[in-house]
């Protein structure tokens, strides 16, 4: 068997630029990477040295000897290239604007009607977009958004093959102001391929792509959405090409809670397996298990609102009924939020004897709103059946828009 020296080499980058994302501010030396990737010195050297020349990693001082001579350590830079986070929710338009390491740096918010139609509703998108795209600042001081595609500002489409990357340089981005109000920038977050290397790879300030987060069913792979509950004109929607052709960037789509999961899944210390349930305009889950989000072979993965629990129970817009989603929304209309965390934790514990996760993590804006009767009651209903999974809470509301982003900046470093 022949060896594919490009994607090999392609890999080891890759490697290398996860541990300095990894190590965050306090960087890493070269020893280091070459002890925890099993590389060469000589190979780790040349590696740092092509990302220092492409402007992705930079040294960051010397530590203090410890007997030898000291080390100097590298760290991945932030403001070598960007991406975009889209939360396409039934009733609301998040996008923010990422740096390299995944740290929001600007944020918009904007009601939106799923039921508009794919026109208007990818017209909003496509706006929004641009409007944090235009933020960019040039490398060499110029305006905002000098040296981005045109399309991406102005809307004139361009074939969805857009070369990954394509954007400015750039660093220090100021947050946009949202539609309507303003908005503080996000905090930080944390599979797809490796890249395909950086000798045509991010090069300082470009904005690798637009990922796109929205209610499932969905095909991941060819970017169009399924049977929308309650929203059936949004199946077979070529909604991953048509924004792409609008903004001249790739774009990747992805279920709501699939990316969510990833952006939890690539934070520090993040458990290995464990159920990301969203309970928010409707109820679903993100599954990981061995570090990678499962989508499954036709990428359905996750539908955790539509498991029925009650065979004779009232219909749902699924077809089928007395599914766990219309139960558990039904009861938070009626107020009766207590009611909802016990339905909420009956369906997960199906995913931890079915799954034996190691955690559930709850999530979404009902969720939020009442954050600990929804835990409390969900460990309840665990420990009552002799579970003893850890459930725990994400800390913010833009989790999804967060792991949009990270759909695109993953593969940069082979997750």
């Amino acid at each position: 068997m022949g060896v594919n020296v490009p994607a090999l080499r392609s890999h080891n980058e890759a490697l290398v630029l996860d541990l300095l994302r990894t190590a965050a501010g306090t960087g890493i030396s070269r020893l280091e990477l070459a002890e925890r990737t099993g590389l060469t010195p000589q190979a780790v050297s040349k590696i740092t040295a092509r990302l220092r020349a492409e402007g992705l990693a930079a040294e960051a001082g010397r530590r203090a000897s410890t007997g030898g001579k000291p080390r100097t350590v590298l760290r991945l830079v932030p403001s070598a290239a960007y991406a975009v986070g889209v939360h396409l929710d039934r009733d609301e338009l998040t996008t923010l604007l990422t740096d390299l390491a995944g740290t929001a740096v600007a944020l918009r918010r904007r009601p939106v009607d799923l039921g508009a139609g794919t026109g208007p509703v990818l017209d909003a998108v496509a706006e929004e977009a641009r409007a944090l795209l235009a933020t960019v600042p040039a490398a060499d001081g110029g305006a905002p958004g000098a040296g981005l595609p045109e399309s991406a500002l102005s809307g004139a489409g361009l074939p969805s093959t857009a070369s990954p990357g394509a954007g400015l340089p750039g660093a220090g981005l100021p947050a946009a102001g949202p539609s309507g109000e303003g908005l503080p920038a996000a905090g930080p977050s944390g599979g797809s391929a490796p890249p395909t290397g950086f000798g045509s790879g991010p090069r300082p300030g470009r904005v690798l792509g637009v990922g796109v987060a929205m209610p499932g069913p969905l095909d991941h792979r060819a970017g169009v959405p399924g049977r929308v509950t309650g929203f059936p004109e949004w199946a077979g929607h070529p909604v991953r090409d048509e924004l792409a052709a609008r903004l001249g960037l790739p774009v990747v789509l992805d279920k709501d809670t699939n990316a969510a999961a990833l952006g939890l899944a690539l934070r520090p210390a993040a458990p290995g397996s464990f159920a990301y349930v969203h309970l928010g305009t409707g109820l679903g889950a993100g599954l990981v298990l061995g570090g990678a989000p499962l989508r499954g072979d036709r990428t359905g993965a996750g539908e955790f609102g539509h498991q029925t629990v009650q065979l004779d129970g009232p219909p749902c817009g699924c077809g089928g009924r007395g599914c766990l989603e219309v139960l558990c929304l039904a009861a938070v209309e009626r107020g009766e939020l207590a009611e909802a965390a016990r339905i909420l934790g009956a369906g997960a514990a199906n995913l931890v004897r079915l799954l034996d996760i190691d955690q559930v993590l709850l999530g979404g804006r009902v969720v939020l709103a009442a954050p600990e009767v929804f835990a409390a009651g969900v460990r309840e209903v665990l420990a009552g059946l002799g579970l003893t999974t850890p459930v725990g809470l994400t800390t913010g509301r833009d989790a999804v828009a967060e792991g949009a982003a990270w759909l695109t900046l993953a593969p940069v470093f082979g997750r």
